[in-house]
């Protein structure tokens, strides 16, 4: 492990990518506390403390939304513009023609995410203008001294420009830096957070009358550890199907009669279902200030309600499939194996391929979904099973492993690359660009 932290200096490329993503996070983290104008931070901070539904939104974004800060939407906005153009282009032949136009179709979709994400912030930017405006602490202390117009298109522009500049943050961390920008953005967030939470549950547990007692804190600590292994373990578990190819005659050379496998990963869809599903169910919360015939529902869909867990199961399981189908595509797959003449043992090439493949992603998605929907609900519901206050969740420690599971397989990628040995140890000697411990080809 020191080894190959060490390793990671060595490689003049990766310093610069890590220096680079340290110092966008860090910028970040200092925008947190740029509050908006007009706005009383103190008296805010109040309010987010005492509402669970603001209290998650905060914890999202990192504490933002508790300063108030020209950061406060996060990048929910981005989420929610990528999920709306997703679902479009299942039912828009001219997005759908995009998707299958390869990188400059995808610069096109890109473009119209950043269009939608403006008019999205800008939209919850006025709603979160006009709720501020009737919040109001227990003191009598107002949130907007001075409400009106000027207010609300200050805010709103304000809100606006921040999630542009986080949104163009994470894209710059995806090109220049180390791992996805945008899950590591909400990664930093989470983390910030956490050492807060934790001292909010110990001081919990020592307030008088409190309910919560040892046995239940040991148990969250047991909980919080199997979720993690669990985690771990199925972030890094496949499904090897088994490729042959033919042998080939080229000229006087004989190529081919190779056996590979094709990897399908468990949770082939990662952190995206749980993050777009809690997208989807605190948005309510932003209309509820904009519409105030909206407060019902925004209650009803208060965290750790039965109706907002199983919501937030179905959708997960929803966009745990939808994700999968939008970025692995079994016929594009069989196609390009037929191609290069390879086919699975049993299995015909061409559409026998497709469906089989098809057939064995959907099995482990399935299983896959049902990991997601246990890691973000299951010790949601234990904790108040116990009695157990905590602020920090398995969404949280989902989207923190995950993101560093995937952080750390790109860096073993540039390490092994270059013939350095990664996090895992030694991968043993290679001769001529293979691996003798694992057979594949040098950075595979």
């Amino acid at each position: 492990m020191a080894s190959g932290l060490t390793n990671i200096f060595r490689v003049p490329e990766l310093r610069k990518r890590l220096v680079f993503s340290l110092g966008m996070l860090a910028v970040y983290r200092l925008g947190i506390f740029v509050t908006t104008p007009g706005v009383d931070r103190k008296a805010m901070g109040e309010i987010v403390r005492s509402s669970s539904t603001l209290g998650l939104l905060s914890f999202f974004s990192g504490g933002a939304l508790e300063q108030l800060s020209i950061f406060a939407l996060g990048i929910m906005p981005y989420v929610s513009a990528s999920i709306i153009l997703q679902l479009l282009a299942v039912v828009v032949p001219s997005l759908e023609k995009l998707q299958k136009e390869g990188e400059l179709g995808q610069r096109k979709i890109t473009q119209y995410t950043r269009y939608l994400t403006i008019v999205l912030s800008a939209v919850q930017g006025y709603g979160i203008a006009a709720y501020l405006e009737t919040l109001t602490t227990g003191a009598g202390l107002k949130v907007v001294a001075e409400p009106g117009w000027s207010f609300r298109l200050l805010t709103m522009i304000s809100l606006a420009a921040g999630t542009a500049f986080i949104m163009w943050m994470g894209e710059q961390i995806t090109e220049r830096g180390i791992g996805n920008g945008i899950s590591l953005v909400i990664f930093a967030g989470i983390v910030a957070r956490a050492p807060a939470a934790a001292y909010q549950t110990f001081m919990a547990y020592r307030a008088p009358g409190s309910q919560m007692t040892e046995l239940g804190l040991l148990i969250l600590a047991v909980v919080m550890m199997v979720v993690i292994g669990a985690i771990v373990f199925v972030e890094r578990g496949q499904r090897r199907i088994p490729i042959q190819y033919a042998k080939r005659v080229v000229g006087r050379k004989l190529y081919g009669g190779q056996s590979t496998h094709l990897p399908l990963k468990v949770n082939t869809s990662g952190v995206i279902p749980p993050i777009f599903a809690s997208s989807l169910l605190l948005f309510p919360t932003t209309l509820a200030g904009w519409f105030p015939f909206l407060s019902a529902l925004q209650s009803a869909l208060a965290p750790g309600t039965l109706i907002y867990n199983t919501l937030y199961v179905l959708l997960i399981v929803f966009f745990a499939y939808f994700y999968t189908a939008v970025t692995f595509n079994p016929v594009d797959v069989a196609d390009n194996l037929k191609k290069y003449g390879g086919y699975i043992p049993g299995i015909r090439p061409g559409k026998k391929t497709a469906d089989y493949i098809d057939h064995v992603l959907s099995r482990i998605t399935f299983g896959g979904a049902m990991y997601l929907a246990a890691v973000c609900v299951l010790p949601t519901i234990i904790t108040s099973e116990f009695g157990v206050t905590f602020f920090f969740g398995g969404t949280s420690l989902l989207i923190v492993v995950g993101v560093a599971l995937d952080t750390v397989q790109q860096i073993e990628g540039h390490l092994i690359t270059r013939h350095y040995e990664g996090f895992t140890g030694p991968r043993g000697p290679r001769i001529r660009g293979r691996s003798v411990a694992s057979g594949q080809p040098v950075g595979a």
